[in-house]
């Protein structure tokens, strides 16, 4: 996971090897979680990060990694709304400009997305030059229904990829006239009948899992699940310096990668896939 922005990068290489691929394939994949609209850099009085993160410098970063790789997938665990007078201000048209000019493959929702109710998010995706997912949010009865996707499958470099997003339960974090209509479903139930379909129906093969339920939320997914092989997570800011490994009920690895959000980290993935 490399480090943005004044400080040495840190590079994470997580390697992994699936049958039936005919030879070595190469990925990249970027990620980024609760940047809550960190158009510029944070503050020099800040107490964790003074000076550091920033779209400017975001967009060089990934600028470079798409420019030094061919095949590069970016996607966001959520939150990428409110946090600063922007989002107050312009009700997220900059982020989502900012995320449409970096080129983001995809995103999931957080709870923060809600913050101005559904018309408001409602402009918010139809911004958006790049899929929504959501697996576990129904939103057939909304102003949203057919806006966002339930998955998504990217072809890059011979590589299928399968995508969902799982999000948060939202009573208690978001006010209930914000996400009237939309119904929550099981997050566990959810992603594994969606990993399922993705591996085995639409024979994808690499599945991810953009997460907004929470480091130790998404510890328990990866103990739960069957055929996710990663979860980009997002909601509690968790710093993970190296993926949390862990065994699904089939025994197989799940990693989980985050980063502490607010712009000021870019997680990189160098994924190989071999025969």
């Amino acid at each position: 996971m490399d480090i943005l922005f004044k400080r040495a990068f840190i590079l994470l290489i997580t390697t992994i090897f699936l049958l039936g691929c005919a030879h070595q394939k190469q990925l990249v994949i970027l990620h980024t979680n609760d940047t809550h609209s960190r158009i510029e850099p944070l503050p020099e009085t800040d107490r964790t990060a003074p000076g550091m993160g920033g779209v400017v410098r975001r967009a060089t970063f990934i600028e470079g990694v798409r420019n030094e790789n061919k095949n590069v997938l970016l996607f966001d665990a959520g939150d990428f709304l409110q946090g600063t007078p922007y989002f107050n201000l312009f009700k997220g048209e900059v982020e989502v400009e900012a995320m449409n000019r970096m080129k983001y493959d995809a995103a999931t929702l957080g709870n923060h997305e809600f913050d101005y109710g559904m018309e408001v998010l409602e402009e918010v995706v139809r911004r958006a030059h790049f899929p929504i997912v959501s697996t576990n949010y129904d939103f057939s009865e909304t102003p949203l229904s057919g806006l966002i996707s339930p998955y998504l499958i990217l072809n890059k470099g011979g590589v299928r990829v399968g995508v969902m997003g799982i999000n948060i339960q939202p009573r208690g974090l978001i006010a209930e006239a914000h996400y009237k209509g939309m119904k929550f479903l099981d997050p566990v139930k959810s992603a594994n009948e969606m990993a399922l379909h993705l591996r085995e129906t639409r024979q994808c093969d690499i599945v991810i899992c953009l997460s907004h339920l929470g480091y130790i939320p998404d510890r328990r997914l990866a103990e739960s699940s069957r055929h996710i092989d990663m979860i980009l997570g997002g909601h509690s800011h968790t710093h993970l310096k190296e993926p949390a490994v862990l065994k699904n009920l089939d025994n197989k690895d799940v990693l989980i990668f985050q980063t502490n959000g607010r712009g000021v980290q870019v997680g990189k993935l160098n994924v190989q896939l071999s025969k």
